[in-house]
């Protein structure tokens, strides 16, 4: 099983799409009344962290740790806080461009990549950066396969990244749950 956090119109074939309605990464009764049966092998979060506090971002890995499979995944996107782009980052901020209908009006924190690798190496995670813009705004990427989870705002798949030019990045990492190996 698949796990798509806070898909919001996101679908792909063979992950279930879930919304914070039905599976709030802060409250652990809902990951075990979705996943008491079986524990999913993948979670997938596009631009969700940053809707929460720093605390609670600790909390939903925390959850999500707890609720993955053995050996499972989580490939997670948020805004880059190094992203050396002035619309960008005006449109990022915390409570985003101040417009009550655009989706980064409830964002509470913009990450740095040592940031939110912390907030999952401190829930028992390995981390690996994907993409990401070190502390001097340099883009950094290592290839990552779609069929574990596509990014749209990513340097493949953001129509905005076009000629060479960037226009939307994210930082994107997988967080991979440890096999546990038991004799």
């Amino acid at each position: 099983m698949k796990v798509v956090l806070g898909a919001g119109n996101t679908s792909y074939d063979g992950w279930i799409s879930t919304q914070e309605t039905e599976l709030n990464l802060l409250k652990p009764a809902d990951f075990e009344r979705m996943f008491s049966k079986e524990k999913p092998k993948a979670f997938l979060a596009e631009h969700v962290w940053e809707h929460m506090t720093l605390e609670e971002g600790y909390l939903a890995a925390k959850n999500c740790f707890s609720y993955l499979a053995d050996g499972g995944y989580m490939r997670v996107a948020v805004p880059d806080k190094n992203f050396r782009n002035e619309w960008y980052q005006n449109m990022v901020k915390v409570g985003g461009n101040g417009d009550v209908n655009h989706p980064a009006f409830t964002h509470k924190i913009v990450y740095d990549y040592r940031l939110l690798s912390q907030v999952f190496l401190s829930a028992g995670f390995e981390v690996e950066l994907l993409e990401w813009c070190d502390e001097m705004g340099r883009f950094h990427y290592k290839y990552w396969n779609e069929a574990d989870g596509k990014i749209g705002r990513s340097l493949r798949f953001d129509t905005r990244n076009e000629n060479g030019k960037l226009g939307m990045v994210s930082i994107i990492l997988d967080a991979k749950k440890p096999a546990q190996i038991m004799y």
